[in-house]
Formats: C-alpha cells, structure tokens, sequence
C-alpha cells in the first residue's frame, strides 16, 4: 500500500566513515501487509552508532543509524499489526519497537532464539535500499517491516525515559533474566562493570528484583551517578590494593559475612573487567557477557577455575521480544523512582546528528526530528 508523506519524510544517512550525515527526502513508503509507519518522536544515540562512525565496527553504507527510539503510528500496511500481546495496532498509538526483525521460520527462531535469526535484519544497521529507505531511527519516520515486536506505551512518561527501552532496557532484562536462570536475583549479592546507561539500568532493575547492588566504573561521575539508581556501593577499578574504594573493600563492606558476588554482569566490554569480574564472583556463580561485542584480547580464562569452582559463563547479544515486554513494564511501573530521563543530557534537531554523536558526556543524548 503506497502512502505519501507531507511534508516528505527525511532520514539522515551516514555515507560511511569520515562524512558527515546527508539529509534524504523520502516523500512515499510502499507498505507491505503487516508493515507499519511511525512518526518518530525521539531517538536516542547508543554507544554502538558513536563505534560506527567512528568506524570501530564495520557496517554497510549508506546507513540510517539509531535504533532507540519511540514513536506514533501514522499508517498501517493492509491487515494491520499486532503488538507483542496480541493487540491490534491502532493509528496514533505510541510505541517502541524492537531492534531486530527476525523471520519466525528459521531453526534459530524455532530454538527460542529470534535474536538470532538466520536471516536477521536490525533498525540502524541494514545498507539502505529501495523500499526500506526509512530503515533507521536517526528519520522524521521509521518505517517498522511485518514481524517486527511492537509495544504500546502509555502517554504520560516521557519520551527521554521510552527510547531506550528499544536497546539499553530490554538488553539488560535479557542479561537478568540469563542471570536469573542460574542464581535467583532475589536476595543476591550484584557486581556489575560498567555505569554507563545499561549499567544505570541494570543497578535499578536488579535491585527492583531484589538484589544488593555494587558497581564498578572508573569514571567518578558514573560512579556518583549509579547510587540513584539503587546501587548499595561503588568501587573504583583503578584504585590500589586494599584501598577503601577497591573492589575488594566495596564488597566486603556490602556483601558483609559472604561478600563474593553470586551474579556478575559485565557491560563495558573492558577485557580486564572480564577477568576481575570472573575472578570476584563465588562458588556456583554466574557472568553475563554483554558488553564484548568486538573483537579484542582474549581474557585468560582458566578452565579449571570454572571446574572447581562450579562457574556459569553465559553470553547475551539482541534479545527477544518478551524482553522489549519486560523493559517497558519495568519503567511504566518505575520511571518515576530513579531518575531515567535525566541521563539524556542533551537533545538535538535531526539535521544536526552528526554534534550529537560528538557528545559523549552524558548516557545517552536525544535526537528530536
């Protein structure tokens, strides 16, 4: 179904590393059945897009980057759509959606693992091409392909606290819910690396579960910033042995009689985070990969280490829709208890995408089409 769009949609594509994003008019999208068009309201930048105009991780240009963002439904593709609990999709609606579009066919799919479809597509990652121009959040328009995980979200939280639903929030309730499956939250002692924006919300949902919170950033005003998302004690990877703000000291002073941590979530991708992380967590415990996305140096893992003392390594990338579900059932119900909208520091026009990804002050920054 052809719609026309007026004025024109625009995307801003990155020709490729070292060009400076070049504004496309997209005055008509061919919908398919099931496909829907959102009015974007707000993206915002994740660490990912800044790594890929930097070029520290290939991708295809020309690119629409963004892929946290929430939007409005302007039109739908004949037969409409469904959001991830059945509902039909009504025009005007605020929604996230997800970052991949898997197929729902393949084997992987058919595994439980839709994150990984075999012949996966993702938001802010895809070449552009003919008849998927709007492939991206960093546009006035996504437009969102069938099968893609839609959820409606209510009207009264802000748009700075929903975007990042699409990528920080639901990757962090994958990597909970991987924890979870081995080690109960409830009543655990949490040692994440990292308090940048999933670490922020990692800290809040895992004490929301339950869990004693310590994190581990070698940034002070990350470290100052992840105490009002419920974190018990920071600690300072840098700091010398037996200083009061090392890791060993922190823990000890939270963890109290047992101060090794059950549950280990690494989110900064730093290779030595790995192995501290690995080296600090208790018998029977368990790490979360998520943060290491590129290639690096290996981190020295001792099979035997993992042996004796009985260790569950497990690694999260994408997620599934259930966790797009869980994230935004996660901030209607707790938006206003930590303070999520604070961290996007700055917000930008769309024509000037490019100074917003040139900010790396605050976790997260806005782009408002």
């Amino acid at each position: 179904m052809g719609v026309s769009v007026y004025p024109s949609a625009t995307a801003m594509v990155w020709p490729g590393e070292g060009h400076a994003h070049e504004a496309v008019a997209v005055p008509g999208v061919r919908l398919a059945p099931g496909d829907v068009l959102v009015e974007v309201e707000l993206a915002t930048v994740c660490g990912s897009d800044i790594h890929t105009v930097l070029g520290h991780r290939q991708a295809p240009a020309p690119l629409v980057l963004g892929h946290e963002q929430v939007g409005r439904v302007i039109a739908l593709g004949r037969g409409g759509a469904r959001t991830t609990d059945g509902q039909r999709v009504s025009l005007g609606e605020r929604v996230v959606w997800s970052v991949a579009v898997p197929c729902g066919r393949c084997a992987r799919c058919r595994r439980g693992l839709p994150q990984r479809c075999l012949s996966l597509q993702k938001y802010g990652h895809e070449r552009m091409r003919r008849g998927w121009e709007l492939s991206g959040g960093f546009a006035t328009h996504t437009h969102i392909l069938d099968g893609t995980p839609l959820v409606r979200v209510p009207e009264d939280i802000p748009a700075e606290v929903l975007a990042p639903a699409s990528c920080g929030t639901a990757t962090v309730a994958a990597a909970l819910e991987a924890a979870g499956e081995i080690v109960p939250l409830d009543g655990a002692l949490v040692l994440i690396a990292g308090a940048g924006m999933l670490g922020l919300t990692a800290a809040a949902m895992a004490v929301e579960a339950g869990a004693r919170v310590v994190v581990s950033d070698p940034l002070p005003e990350r470290r100052d910033a992840v105490l009002a998302f419920g974190a018990s004690g920071v600690a300072d990877p840098s700091a010398a042995a037996g200083s009061p703000t090392g890791l060993a000291a922190v823990l000890a002073k939270v963890g109290g009689r047992v101060p090794a941590p059950t549950v280990a979530l690494e989110l900064s991708g730093n290779p030595a985070a790995v192995r501290s992380l690995l080296g600090a967590i208790d018998v029977g415990g368990v790490l979360v990969l998520v943060g290491s996305v590129s290639p690096g140096p290996e981190p020295g893992i001792v099979p035997e280490q993992l042996v004796r003392r009985l260790l569950t390594i497990r690694g999260v990338h994408n997620y599934a829709p259930r966790h797009l579900e869980q994230a935004v059932a996660f901030l209607v119900q707790n938006w206003r208890s930590y303070p999520f909208a604070e961290q996007v520091g700055e917000t930008f026009p769309l024509e000037a995408v490019d100074r917003a990804l040139a900010v790396t002050t605050h976790p997260r920054v806005g782009v408002r089409p």
